[in-house]
């Protein structure tokens, strides 16, 4: 299914109307050649040239269209008409003259291989020419040569009067596409598209995933008899058959996916995430902000996709479109599959509003209306680093926004902010939000397995004075134990948050007794006024409680710390009849 998707992608991306988005044909590539050989038709070399450009503090080289690359990890193989300094001049640059020769050797072999009708084509003549005698001093000239000796940098050669390389005149190419179609390999019934065809035995390699190998790694390998069929051992690609043409589509697909560039994937965590729709379509371009860290690009396209699902209309997009969204992770040498969904647009857009709608929860005016996924996962590491996130908790968070509206997030993303908010006796809002999200989603998944009304009910953005759930309303008790003790002595620079808060949420028992006993000495400061409202209030909030429990499990601990930070956040909310803003509201009080 993921291979059938990514194939109909390519052969729709290849005929993009836009040509530097347009996917290259079977057998060719878009490499980057940093380097340029240009020479004369008498295979004289006229310059070096350098394709890279500084983008930022780093230069970029520019891309061609070339034969597709060779596979190879400590074997000798060359690729046809361009390669590394050492395949194409012969020059050692790692102490390896031997095996330079050879190198060499293998790339003027590739050459010679071609029918005599090719190499009689101009280009190949003055590459011929070229290569019998290849100046060194020459080279030495050129202010490029010693950047491209020291990185063993790609070469390619260029006719001086063309616009394209040699590898692209269109004589090459046809050579190319036949000697990489050939008939050598075994028939069988490909498992992408249906068809009897070649066998591709190794497929070319992923790049671009975050972890993985920088020179690539695989979806589909066999290095081990444990993972080969009976019969087919050391047969490899045989074992899992796919057609030339279709392996050469989804790894062109999903290379052009995970470039540089590419404004169709996101890092999620350890998963490098990439999309697509199955036709042409404008959600594609805007996905991507949704999830990203740069607030006014993703609050704008938050905010357009809510629009749309909320009006039923799409504009120019259809909402029965398919959109694919593909997790992946590095696993040693491979590339492993962290998660898959296809889905409408239609449903796509119900499953982030409604993940929105979980993390909804009242703020102060500095907190983003729609918090970002790597925000989120800050807010529950230690010191709130990136380094700290747990690896897999990200995917883990994203497979759940798209498997469906009552899919539970993660227990590890609840247990995380929790103790993050014992750790650091901070409730902020984003790990609040975390908070709320996850409880409701385990509260709704609980009544559709029980098919109970019954159940509690899901936790609103705001202070919900009907909640009479115990944890909820300690949380919200030891909020207003807190504002009283602040009230009275204005300026301290520690609350009983910083001492209690851990106890007080795992362990209430323990702390409430000698946090009502402090509070009576704190209400003697306080004008009488102050103190009939605050005992309203307590009255109020412990009404319901009939008792402090000996210990609060994981998601009461997530109730209390909800409990607490509605509570302090409705002390700051100001009332419509208000004249300050830090009023105590008393139970039954709008908010």
């Amino acid at each position: 299914m993921i291979f059938q998707a990514l194939n109909d992608y390519y052969l729709r991306k290849c005929d993009d109307p836009d040509p530097a988005q347009r996917l290259p044909p079977f057998g060719l590539e878009q490499k980057e050649i940093p380097f340029l050989l240009e020479i004369n038709a008498a295979g004289e070399l006229l310059q070096l040239r350098d394709t890279r450009e500084l983008q930022g503090k780093k230069k970029v080289a520019r891309s061609f269209r070339v034969p597709i690359g060779v596979k190879r990890a400590s074997n000798i193989a060359a690729n046809f008409l361009w390669d590394t300094v050492e395949y194409v001049l012969g020059v050692d640059t790692k102490g390896k003259p031997e095996r330079v020769v050879e190198q060499h050797a293998a790339f003027r072999a590739r050459i010679s291989a071609l029918p005599e009708v090719v190499r009689e084509d101009a280009g190949i003549q003055a590459v011929t020419r070229f290569l019998d005698r290849i100046d060194l001093a020459q080279l030495q000239l050129q202010p490029a040569w010693a950047d491209a000796l020291e990185s063993n940098a790609v070469l390619s050669f260029m006719l001086h009067g063309d616009l394209e390389l040699v590898c692209q005149r269109p004589a090459v190419v046809n050579a190319a596409l036949n000697v990489s179609t050939g008939d050598d390999a075994p028939q069988a019934m490909c498992l992408v598209t249906g068809a009897q065809a070649s066998v591709e035995r190794l497929h070319t390699s992923i790049k671009g995933v975050w972890g993985a190998q920088t020179s690539g790694a695989n979806i589909v390998s066999f290095n081990a008899r444990a993972f080969e069929s009976y019969g087919k051992t050391e047969r490899q690609g045989e074992n899992a058959p796919v057609s030339r043409a279709a392996a050469f589509a989804y790894t062109t697909a999903l290379n052009h996916l995970l470039r540089k560039d590419s404004t169709q994937r996101i890092q999620v965590g350890d998963a490098s995430t990439v999309f697509w729709a199955e036709k042409q379509d404008a959600f594609e371009d805007i996905f991507g902000d949704i999830f990203n860290d740069n607030p006014d690009d993703g609050t704008s396209a938050v905010q357009t996709l809510l629009n749309a699902v909320h009006s039923g209309t799409w504009g120019a997009s259809d909402e029965n479109t398919r959109f694919y969204i593909l997790g992946l992770a590095p696993n040693v040498a491979r590339i492993s599959i962290r998660f898959y969904h296809c889905v409408t647009l239609g449903e796509l857009g119900q499953r982030i509003a409604q993940h929105f709608k979980d993390l909804s929860l009242v703020r102060s005016s500095r907190d983003p209306q729609y918090p970002s996924l790597f925000r989120l996962l800050a807010a529950v590491a230690v010191q709130s680093k990136a380094d700290n996130i747990p690896p897999n908790l990200g995917g883990a968070i994203v497979d759940a926004i798209f498997a469906g509206v009552n899919t539970p997030y993660p227990s590890m993303w609840l247990n995380a902010a929790v103790g993050r908010c014992r750790a650091e006796r901070n409730v902020n809002y984003l790990r609040a939000a975390a908070i709320k999200a996850c409880l409701n989603r385990q509260m709704r998944q609980a009544r559709l397995s029980l098919s109970k009304s019954s159940l509690e009910q899901e936790f609103l953005p705001m202070l919900d004075f009907s909640n009479l759930n115990p944890a909820y309303r300690l949380g919200r008790l030891f909020a207003v134990l807190e504002k009283i003790q602040e009230e009275a002595s204005p300026g301290l620079n520690a609350t009983i948050r910083d001492r209690y808060y851990g106890a007080a949420s795992s362990t209430p028992v323990a702390v409430f007794t000698t946090l009502l006993r402090l509070k009576n000495a704190h209400v003697k400061k306080l004008t009488p006024g102050r103190v009939t409202g605050f005992e309203k209030l307590l009255g109020d909030v412990l009404g319901p409680v009939n008792d402090f429990p000996k210990h609060l499990p994981l998601a009461d601990q997530g109730r209390f710390a909800l409990g607490y930070y509605h509570q302090r956040q409705d002390f700051f909310t100001k009332k419509p009849d208000d004249t300050t803003n830090t009023t105590t509201p008393t139970e039954g009080t709008p908010a």
